[in-house]
C-alpha cells in the first residue's frame, strides 16, 4: 500500500503541479467532467460533482495557492448570494458551497467552482487546518 500511495504522489507532483513546490492539498478540477478531485498528501480523498461557468462566463484554468478563507461568504457581486465555505484562490474566483445542487456536475456559476456545501465544508477545514500555503487549486479544460 505504501508503494501506491507513492506512486500516487509522484503522479501528482510531477503532472498536476507544474511547479517544484509541493502542497499537502490539491484540489484538481476538471471543468470537462465538471469534477474534482482532492488529494491530500498524494492520496485521494474525494472526487466531487461541481459546477463550473455556465456559457459566457469563465473559470479560468491554471494553478494557484489558496489565498484566503471565509466561512459565512456572500457576493458583493451577485445580490449577496451566499457563498459558504469560501477558499479564494485568484481574485474574485473561489470554491464554495452552493444551495444550487441539483446543477452540480453541469457548468452554471459566474466563474466560481461551486461544490455541495457537504463536500465544501470538508475541504475548508482540512485547508484551515493544513494552511492556505500548503493547498493548490488546479483547473483543467
Amino acid at each position: 500500500m505504501k508503494i501506491k500511495a507513492i506512486i500516487v504522489a509522484l503522479a501528482v507532483a510531477l503532472f498536476i503541479i507544474p511547479s517544484a513546490e509541493a502542497a499537502s492539498i490539491i484540489a484538481r478540477v476538471d471543468k470537462s467532467q465538471q469534477t474534482m478531485t482532492v488529494y491530500h498528501h498524494g492520496e485521494v480523498i474525494g472526487r466531487w460533482k461541481v459546477s463550473t461557468a455556465r456559457p459566457g462566463k469563465v473559470t479560468p484554468s491554471g494553478t494557484w495557492s489558496a489565498k484566503s478563507l471565509s466561512r459565512h461568504h456572500r457576493s458583493s457581486r451577485y445580490d449577496n448570494a451566499p457563498m459558504p465555505f469560501s477558499i479564494f484562490y485568484s481574485g474574485h474566483f473561489a470554491i464554495h458551497g452552493t444551495d444550487q445542487v441539483r446543477k452540480l456536475g453541469r457548468p452554471a456559476s459566474s466563474g466560481c467552482i461551486r461544490l455541495h456545501p457537504r463536500n465544501a465544508a470538508k475541504l475548508f477545514r482540512l485547508v484551515q487546518s493544513e494552511g492556505l500555503r500548503n493547498m493548490r487549486v488546479v483547473v483543467v479544460d
